[in-house]
């Protein structure tokens, strides 16, 4: 994969976006191995933005690490400062599941309601209906009935 290249004005500010980030991957003596790089990917996904932490003291060594990881990662490198490493990767689209049984949420409702005495203004009421609830043309607030359920028999017949 290609890494993803950025003007300096965007490494800008996801720099300023990871300073209060911890490192979410430490890579350890036995450097970059197919399972630190499986849980960057994975880290990757979930954040799009991490640190990295290399305890190798191989300057030119972290630097090549570095490069290989935007590389095969398909992430921005965005700022090597000492042991740590920052990378971003913009996070994939999540797919929402939809659900047919799903009743309606809840709804604020404004109900006016003519004032007890003549001449004055009518009152505005918020109100929140529920998925299970309904307004009466008298501005009150019931309960659905439920569904009659009918046994297996039946529904089978009709």
């Amino acid at each position: 994969m290609a890494q993803i290249l950025l003007t300096p004005a965007q490494r800008k500010d996801h720099r300023a976006e990871a300073h209060h980030l911890d490192p979410v991957v430490m890579v350890g003596s036995d450097g970059l191995t197919a399972a630190v790089k499986k849980e960057i990917d994975a880290a990757l996904k979930a954040h799009g933005l991490i640190k990295v932490r290399v305890q190798s003291d191989d300057r030119p060594g972290r630097e090549a690490m570095f490069q290989a990881l935007a590389d095969e990662l398909g992430a921005a490198p965005i700022q090597h400062i000492g042991k740590l490493l920052v990378l971003w990767r913009p996070m994939p689209e999540k797919e929402k599941k939809v659900n047919e049984d799903r009743m309606p949420g809840p709804r604020d409702v404004k109900v006016l309601k003519n004032s007890a005495r003549y001449g004055q203004r009518p009152e505005v009421k918020t109100l929140r209906v529920l998925g299970n609830q309904r307004l009466t043309p008298g501005g009150t607030v019931k309960r659905a009935k439920p569904k009659k359920q009918q046994s297996a028999k039946k529904r089978a017949q009709g």
